[in-house]
This record gives C-alpha cells, structure tokens and sequence, in this order.
C-alpha cells in the first residue's frame, strides 16, 4: 500500500450514477460496472467507504416543491438511499468482496445501525461499509453525510464519482462551452465561487476537518483506481 496516496476513503456515489442513462432506478449492468470498479481498489488493500445518494428513486426537495411537507419528503428519500445500499451490497458481495451496510435510521432485520466504532472495525477487517439513510436527519443531503463520516472515521479522502462530468468547473459544461475547468481549488473557492459542488454544510465540515475531495468522472473506467493511486485526474479540492 505504499505506493498509495489514499489509504483510506470515502466514496460519493450519487443516485443517478445507479441508473446510468436510463435516467431513473437501478441499472443492473450500470451498478454491477460500479461494484467492479470498487473491488479493483478493494483488491489493493484500500479501506473504502460508501456514501450513496438517493437521487434516481426520490428527491426530497422535489416532493417538498410538489407539496409534501419537506421533513417527510426528506425521510423518503433516506429509504431510497437504502435500497441503493443493499442493492450495491448485492453486486459487490457477488464479486467475493466483504460488505456491511450502516443505517443512520434503525432497520436491524436489513443492515447495522451506524456505530462509529463499529464501522472503523469493519474497515480494519478490510470490509467495505455502506453508509445508508444520509445523516438521519431531514434538511441534510448525502454530500453532508459524505464530510460528516469522512470526518468521523478520519478518512484520507472524499472521492465524488460524478455521472459523465470529469471534474469542477466555472459553469455547467453541458450548458456552456465557454466553462473553464478547474484542476485544483480550496473548499472556500468553492464556497466563495457558489460552485455547486457540494453544499455549503458539507464544504465547511470538509473544510473544518482538514478532508480533501476529489470530483471526477465515474463513467471513464479505471479512474477511481486513478485516483488513490495519486494520478491527477479531475479536479482535486484541498481540505484547507
């Protein structure tokens, strides 16, 4: 592991990611791409972690804009967040690789309720910890749930797999062609640019606790192997 520039990480994978370019759901060969890709850094002797969204099943700032009160829209979209756990629980346990999945809201018949300790053990035994159900709480989204146990099982990392984007920039590349990509900034250019990346609660705890993040492009294979391997790829966001 030596020749390693992270040792330990947490992984942000996004819902969408999930669903590949069907756009809503789960993509079986999409997640099962994803489960390999993670078993490639597994098989270095990398410490993971994963955070993933719930945003190809629910959003719960959508079902707040249709009306639903937006504490219960966010707790629906903590569940969708589950499902996704298990179900990349699944494929990477089909590839032979050890995984636990840590709920923030009790589910003790499907997965482990989240215990600090206990999850920093599983990584000790080279298990891979699913973190579900974002932080337990409505009004905080899965990028804060990403600096939050980032910062709690002192990972070296906050890896952001993006869906086809391949790092930060000053606009939205699909948008605008004039957008220019940035290679490296600090969590306060992000915060001062107001460039959506993440939001402004998980860019101040990353920020707070010294945790650099990595945004780069998920769909490009080989790339989260890039990327603890300390290839520059992307865009690299320092912790200070």
């Amino acid at each position: 592991m030596s020749d390693l520039k992270y040792k330990r990480i947490v992984l942000k994978l996004s819902g969408e990611a999930l669903a590949g370019n069907q756009g809503f759901g789960i993509n079986p060969p999409v997640i099962k791409k994803i489960a390999e890709e993670v078993k490639d850094i597994y098989d270095l002797g990398i410490q993971i972690a994963i955070v993933v969204g719930g945003g190809n099943m629910w959003r719960g700032i959508a079902g707040s804009q249709m009306g639903m009160e937006r504490t219960q829209a966010d707790y629906i979209g903590m569940l969708a967040t589950i499902m996704n756990g298990l179900a990349l629980q699944d494929n990477l346990e089909s590839l032979n690789v050890p995984t636990r999945v840590q709920t923030s809201i009790e589910m003790r018949q499907i997965a482990e309720p989240y215990i600090r300790r206990k999850a920093v053990r599983h990584l000790e035994k080279n298990r891979v910890v699913i973190f579900s159900g974002g932080t337990g709480n409505p009004y905080f989204s899965t990028d804060t749930t990403s600096a939050l146990r980032a910062a709690e099982i002192h990972a070296d990392a906050i890896l952001m797999a993006k869906n086809g984007v391949d790092g930060i920039y000053s606009d939205d590349p699909n948008k605008n062609p004039n957008a220019v990509k940035y290679d490296e900034l600090t969590q306060m250019d992000i915060i001062n640019k107001g460039l959506k990346v993440m939001d402004s609660t998980a860019s101040t705890l990353s920020m707070d606790n010294s945790i650099p993040l990595v945004v780069f492009n998920l769909n490009k294979s080989g790339n989260i192997k890039k990327v603890v391997q300390g290839e520059h790829i992307g865009t690299t966001v320092k912790g200070k």
